[in-house]
């Protein structure tokens, strides 16, 4: 009686034991399945985010580092700017203005680069000078962009992409426009009212004109000098001209709208009529330039745009996009006189 309890016994005791262990390895290869599954599985309206992912609110960092405010077309291009980043809730920009020094704007470059940003504008002041800073930003693998004026450097991959302008063509049709309307069988005495010495608006801008009037024996420039595109130089140095060349003079190129305007002032303080006495044509196309057109004192204005901020933001986000860009953003321009600056001046908004 005893022993056939005592196998009764352990035969249950087995029985229980291989159900226990039948249960355990059931529910283990149910947690195996779960842990394997995704998080979402059944929901059928999430995914997973890549592990690569930028968080939502992750910004486009741009660094701009401008020249200065030395005219009305640089405030134009500034606000160009800002508008266009300010507006877009996917960038972040940050804004330096060199006051017109170099030395201000390789600060600011440097800068940016130890904020890590994601990319970098630079309207230059002068051409040279620019490699060892340019060579940092490329070694921090940061792109830069040029706008408006272009550099000389022996490697252009230290640059992404210039936007901008044709300078040497703003040249050539401010002197193919001046021949035209003056007749170029006739003498013509120019003064030449330059931008800031070094920079590449003001070589290229000489450069063209130059190359028209040296074809045509009649045009003659007499003087040449440097008004640092701003509106109080040129009037300054349009005295100058005036009080050693006075009445010899037939005609002024400017090489910005700013300085054309100052030379105007100067005019007609000397006691001559600008735009009929003496012909003014000049480069850029802001406001007060076709209203000078429209009051008869200023004949020609050669444009050059400086809304940049629109190609700029494509430019990055193409760059950013693995898309090949053009080296030269080219912008789209024309040349304005007569009715037909008059015409185009309720719209100008700069």
């Amino acid at each position: 009686m005893f022993k056939f309890k005592k196998r009764s016994f352990l035969m249950t005791t087995v029985l229980a034991v291989s159900l226990m262990l039948s249960a355990c390895g059931n529910n283990a290869a149910n947690n195996t399945k779960e842990s394997n599954a995704p998080a979402n599985a059944g929901t059928g309206t999430e995914s997973a985010a890549p592990a690569n992912a930028p968080a939502a609110d992750k910004k486009i960092v741009v660094g701009f580092s401008q020249i200065g405010a030395e005219s009305g077309w640089r405030d134009a291009e500034t606000q160009s700017i800002k508008d266009t980043f300010g507006n877009d809730p996917q960038f972040e920009l940050k804004f330096s203005d060199a006051q017109q020094k170099q030395e201000n704007q390789i600060k600011a470059i440097r800068t940016f680069i130890s904020q890590k940003v994601d990319a970098i504008a630079l309207a230059p002041v002068v051409e040279s000078g620019w490699e060892t800073v340019l060579e940092e930003a490329k070694a921090a693998n940061i792109p830069v962009f040029l706008l408006d004026r272009t550099v000389k450097v022996s490697d252009e991959s230290l640059y992404t992409s210039f936007i901008g302008s044709d300078f040497i063509l703003e040249g050539q049709n401010a002197a193919k426009t001046m021949m035209e309307l003056l007749g170029s069988d006739k003498q013509v005495n120019i003064v030449e009212l330059q931008g800031t010495v070094g920079a590449s608006a003001a070589n290229d801008r000489q450069k063209g004109f130059k190359e028209i009037v040296d074809a045509n024996p009649n045009y003659k420039i007499i003087k040449s000098q440097s008004g640092d595109f701003t509106r109080a130089k040129g009037k300054e140095v349009m005295e100058a001209f005036l009080k050693s060349d006075g009445k010899n003079i037939q005609a002024v190129y400017a090489h910005n709208d700013d300085m054309a305007l100052g030379a105007i002032q100067a005019i007609e303080e000397y006691g001559l009529k600008p735009g009929t006495d003496i012909f003014v044509v000049s480069v850029d196309g802001i406001k007060p330039a076709f209203e000078a057109i429209r009051d008869g004192k200023l004949n020609v204005t050669v444009e050059c745009n400086p809304l940049l901020g629109p190609q700029l933001k494509q430019a990055i986000l193409d760059f950013k996009a693995g898309t090949a860009l053009d080296k030269w953003i080219k912008s789209d321009e024309d040349v304005y006189f007569g009715q037909k600056a008059i015409d185009a001046l309720p719209n100008r908004t700069y």
